[in-house]
């Protein structure tokens, strides 16, 4: 039998001869205690504190509640713990925890200097919009007090990156480009659609080495996949070289990437690349005979059958400005052959052979896919819901910003953890959705969390791991 509800209680099936109900009346309980892990990442990478510094601020300081720093934090935190729009922190912005997080020293808002923002610490929906559409730092409209610098946004992420890897520089680095679609269901601007995804779409450029990213570009859906990314690589690898002279660049790409204007200035500063190659049929009648050969063991064994080998080709049409080596695999399975190329300018050496580029060179780049579905699923990078490109741009920064602290957590704290390869929504359910009680006082943030959280163990490895080792041995 149900409870009799009002507005502010819920009632539930019985237990036996007990009632259960519910009711929003908890108080200070917050659901984001785990999010207190990312603010010990932000600490120590002082990532939020540096994306911040690549805004200006034009506002008058007399006036100002909220800085550029607590503002990206609450935008970019909010979307580390799940919440994807602004109206979200409607709400929000009244959680003690979410405001200690962000920054705020009054994380209990009793100081703010409106009656009505009393209680909230952290900015509404409105003041977070004005900064999602913020213009560029040369835009004259003097109504816009928060200005985005997107040249030193985009310098960031390479910053980050080189941040990361002090000590010993590497001999080797690949990075990975490729493509996504933004599907726009408004009439923002730039809207155009795209005959291969078959939707209204932006067309999203990302560059990443490894697990790190190093660029997120916002780009019209009419525009050639490879539009831009000179540009982009000239600017990665000039800051690249400035600190390591003597790295190996790699440049791996799918074939919509593979343009003579990308080759020929990897081949003029010295990067290497190996990137697909679409199929025509010269290429095939190349490879005829190796066709013909793993077609007649696929018969006899039943079992995929492939072969590789390399050549020097040059398109017909004189596409290309040069003579380049290609990488073949004529490979027949399911009864259909399946032939596959790719360009390349390494050397034709043992350690480069046809099917040591192929399958250890080529092939691992789909884990780029993976990061980019991360970065589209579970931190909203999909979300272009704005009217203006520039707009929708900082939107997949803000969205970029949030999987660095993801990596920073993953790399920091959970090394060597079941958590080690998760996603980022497989982290969030498990470690940073958290209940807890908070009680703010004159001298402390005290959050008591929920007793039965069952992931007690791997919480206090992964704080463990983000403390100094000297306030370890102090406790």
């Amino acid at each position: 039998m149900h409870t009799d509800c009002t507005p502010d209680l819920f009632g539930f099936q019985d237990l036996g001869s007990r009632k259960v109900v519910a009711a929003f009346d908890g108080g200070l309980i917050s659901s984001d205690a785990g999010g207190l892990l990312l603010r010990e990442v932000a600490a120590a990478t002082g990532l939020l504190r540096q994306f911040a510094a690549c805004f200006h601020d034009r506002r008058d300081a007399r006036f100002v509640e909220h800085s550029v720093e607590e503002l990206v934090s609450q935008r970019v935190l909010g979307l580390c713990l799940g919440y994807e729009d602004v109206v979200d922190h409607e709400r929000l912005r009244a959680d003690p925890l979410f405001a200690t997080l962000c920054g705020k020293v009054d994380p209990s808002g009793d100081s703010r200097t409106h009656g009505r923002d009393r209680g909230k610490a952290c900015a509404g929906k409105s003041t977070l919009s004005r900064l999602e559409t913020c213009r560029g730092a040369g835009d004259s409209d003097r109504t816009r007090r928060i200005a985005a610098d997107g040249e030193r946004i985009r310098r960031f992420f390479v910053s980050a990156f080189l941040a990361r890897h002090r000590g010993r520089p590497p001999k080797r680095l690949v990075v990975d480009l490729d493509v996504t679609a933004n599907e726009l269901h408004g009439e923002q601007e730039g809207l155009f659609f795209h005959g291969h995804y078959d939707c209204y779409c932006y067309l999203p450029l990302y560059i990443y080495c490894g697990k790190d990213l190093l660029a997120a570009t916002l780009r019209r859906a009419d525009c050639d996949a490879a539009e831009g990314v000179v540009a982009e690589l000239e600017r990665i690898v000039g800051m690249i070289r400035a600190r390591w002279k003597s790295v190996q660049i790699v440049v791996r790409a799918d074939s919509g990437f593979c343009r003579d204007k990308l080759l020929s200035w990897c081949e003029e500063h010295g990067v290497h690349y190996v990137i697909g190659l679409q199929r025509n049929t010269r290429l095939v009648e190349r490879i005829e005979k190796h066709l013909r050969r793993s077609r007649a063991e696929h018969a006899r064994s039943g079992q995929p059958a492939r072969r590789y080998l390399s050549f020097y080709y040059r398109t017909r049409r004189r596409s290309w400005s040069k003579t380049r080596r290609v990488i073949a695999k004529a490979e027949v399975t399911e009864g259909k052959a399946n032939p596959r190329f790719l360009v390349t300018n390494l050397a034709r050496e043992p350690r480069y052979s046809a099917q040591r580029i192929y399958e250890e060179q080529y092939c691992p780049r789909g884990e780029m896919e993976n990061r980019i579905k991360e970065q589209q699923l579970y931190l909203f990078a999909e979300r272009s819901s704005c009217m203006t490109m520039a707009a929708n741009q900082l939107r997949l920064w803000f969205s970029a910003v949030a999987y660095l602290l993801f990596h920073e957590l993953r790399r920091r704290a959970l090394r060597g953890t079941e958590l080690a390869e998760a996603t980022c929504q497989t982290i969030r359910v498990k470690l940073l959705k958290i209940g807890a009680l908070v009680r703010v006082s004159v001298r402390r943030v005290a959050v008591s969390l929920s007793a039965g959280y069952p992931y007690q163990a791997l919480f206090l490895s992964a704080y463990r791991a983000l403390q100094p080792p000297i306030l370890l041995r102090c406790r």
